[in-house]
């Protein structure tokens, strides 16, 4: 079946451009030209991917991504913008995007970028089964959902999750911060290994009795991280 596509952009030749691209790729497509329209489609259910402009008419895109994440709508979100300041990729990825690309962009990194995105989401979806303790806390690896201690019981932010399920999976084996950022973050252009580290700290702070010294989310020097 082909994968559906939302594409939320206000510019009907560069909504135009895209489609038409995505379609002679196989992918089905939708489109939307502001915000709320974004909002509604992307509610309805049936998206495997979701591509954002910022800029739109009535409600930009972090908005709409911020309303989707916190109605717990998981469809991979990448961003289409002409604002390609560092602060603005932040915002974005605050806002629970999952990437970032900027205009004007060449129609094979847009195509790399979707197929990426496709892949880690086909991934994270993978079958898996239920709660995994961790520390003072646990995580449901169905659901997503995870608690740290006696605090609220959330749905994990993307890659935190990614991260952790890697760490899951390796079983107790060493996971190098590459193969972190190849599977996590795919093809997005700016992460480092130390985005990886940033992570990585604020998992100790929700599931380590003490961030600190660490007893679960170890480091391995100089190669990466595992989970004991």
């Amino acid at each position: 079946m082909s994968r559906r596509i939302l594409v939320v952009e206000d510019e009907p030749r560069i909504a135009a451009l895209v489609c038409d691209n995505l379609e002679a790729e196989g992918y089905r497509t939708i489109h939307a030209a502001d915000g709320p329209s974004g909002l509604r489609e992307a509610r309805a259910g049936g998206i495997d991917l979701i591509l954002l402009d910022v800029m739109l008419p009535e409600m930009d895109g972090f908005e709409v991504c911020r309303a989707l994440r916190r109605e717990g709508v998981r469809t991979p979100i990448l961003f289409l913008t002409a604002r390609d300041l560092p602060h603005d990729r932040v915002q974005g990825l605050m806002a629970g995007g999952d990437d970032y690309l900027v205009k004007p962009f060449h129609l094979d990194e847009l195509l790399a970028r979707v197929h990426a995105l496709l892949r880690r989401s086909d991934w994270a979806e993978a079958p898996a089964e239920g709660k995994i303790r961790i520390g003072r806390g646990w995580v449901d690896l169905v659901t997503r959902e995870a608690q740290g201690g006696d605090g609220p019981v959330e749905t994990l932010p993307a890659k935190e999750f990614g991260i952790l399920k890697l760490l899951i999976e390796a079983r107790g084996a060493v996971v190098s911060r590459n193969e972190i950022l190849d599977r996590v973050w795919g093809g997005e252009a700016f992460p480092t290994p130390r985005t990886v580290d940033n992570f990585v700290v604020r998992l100790r702070r929700r599931f380590e009795e003490d961030p600190a010294a660490p007893r679960h989310i170890l480091t391995v020097r100089g190669v990466g991280y595992r989970l004991k």
